[in-house]
């Protein structure tokens, strides 16, 4: 394969083949984020992306899924994303899925219909940063879009069929509005009723405008207890017909792993024992990225 840069997954794309459409990410401007910082957003050439096809197809033939990296390849026109997933289909026919990330943005500038589209061809999952659904706090990070684009954009590639991942950061609104965070965040899943939501902790990481004003006092970030009870509003604010809600990155103090609403009580309540101290949290050490 032939990688550039750092290559970036979902954490649920361990196993899967990792094909690099794209370079970078087509926004790049989240004060939180330093992923694609030194990796300018470009489509790579057809040859290359084929020529990486065609070596998952003599080494890859026991991975099942695919991923197409990195940061927003669903921002390719749809007749060039549709092309890659016909050459994906022909050359790794044991493939079951393949996976993107998505943002507002590129699934606005496709159709239902396009949509519908990608997902014969193979697309069956995409994964959303929400981060919030707290509008000022959305703002705040540069997130580029709102709570109700947020929504819309996310109902509408649910209706197009594709599964739907979407990530969460706790402690992203600071100390000032994390219950309002919280609660903002679960009326937006709630309206999205996605599949899938993760929730991260937020890490601040050096080199971003986040951690500058954390430095300059301007951003407290939130103490594991006041994350726990962030995750814990969140949750009682949230409502999934069938989805699941985990919090089980290496980043977060408390792995939580459930599925709504059958496992939403008993979830609230690992969550309240850890509050008080009857459950032992990660300690700093053993978090990361």
């Amino acid at each position: 394969m032939q990688y550039e840069g750092n290559i970036f997954r979902p954490p649920s794309e361990a196993a899967s083949i990792l094909l690099q459409v794209t370079t970078g990410c087509s926004h790049n401007k989240c004060t939180f984020c330093r992923m694609y910082k030194e990796q300018p957003f470009k489509i790579k050439s057809d040859e290359k992306i084929l020529q990486d096809i065609l070596f998952a197809a003599q080494y890859c033939k026991n991975q099942k899924r695919l991923f197409l990296c990195d940061g927003d390849v669903l921002s390719l026109s749809h007749k060039r994303l549709s092309a890659i997933l016909k050459l994906i289909r022909k050359h790794l026919p044991w493939t079951t899925r393949v996976g993107v990330y998505a943002n507002t943005k590129s699934i606005y500038n496709k159709s239902v219909e396009q949509l519908s589209e990608l997902r014969d061809l193979g697309l069956k999952i995409a994964y959303m940063g929400l981060e919030t659904g707290d509008d000022q706090t959305l703002q705040a990070i540069n997130k580029g879009a709102n709570a109700q684009r947020m929504i819309e954009m996310g109902q509408k590639i649910r209706k197009a069929g594709i599964k739907l991942s979407v990530t969460v950061l706790l402690g992203i609104a600071g100390k000032q509005r994390s219950s309002i965070h919280a609660v903002e965040t679960g009326r937006v899943l709630t309206a999205i009723d996605p599949e899938f939501v993760g929730a991260l902790s937020l890490m601040l990481v050096p080199g971003t405008p986040l951690y500058q004003e954390h430095r300059q006092g301007l951003f407290s970030l939130p103490e594991p207890l006041e994350m726990l009870e962030e995750i814990k509003i969140m949750l009682q604010n949230t409502s999934l017909t069938e989805g699941y809600f985990h919090a089980n990155h290496a980043s977060n103090y408390l792995p939580i792993k459930a599925r709504l609403p059958d496992d939403k009580a008993a979830t609230l309540k690992l969550i309240e024992n850890a509050l008080q101290g009857r459950v032992g949290l990660k300690p700093e050490y053993l978090r990361g990225l």
